[in-house]
């Protein structure tokens, strides 16, 4: 995606992209000491406690929505988002299979 683009003259960074980066950062932290990061700590874990992780922020994500609190849906969501990015970098999933994935869907 070009740099910019998306972007609704915000100034924050298209969506694609901000994922992309905290991939970027997730995979870094494979194979480094589970002490110095939450991340690390996930990962030495395995798919099975990350996915168990994801349904955990999923279910959180569904209670904020029917509870009608969109700022708690919006912690919520980004937290399911990190820990979906942590499950695709557990099991080889790369965010461009994803992504043209969703292309599919439009």
């Amino acid at each position: 995606m070009a740099e910019g683009a998306g972007s609704g003259g915000s100034g924050a960074p298209p969506t694609a992209e901000v994922l992309d980066g905290l991939f970027r950062t997730i995979e870094a932290r494979k194979g480094a000491d589970p002490q110095s990061s939450w991340t690390a700590k996930l990962l030495s874990k395995g798919p099975e406690a990350i996915a168990k992780k994801v349904g955990e922020e999923a279910t959180e994500v569904v209670i904020e929505a029917v509870a009608r609190r969109p700022a708690g849906l919006v912690t919520e969501s980004a937290d399911l988002l990190y820990h979906l990015l942590v499950l695709w970098a557990s099991s080889g999933v790369a965010p461009e299979q994803v992504w043209a994935e969703l292309r599919r869907h439009e």
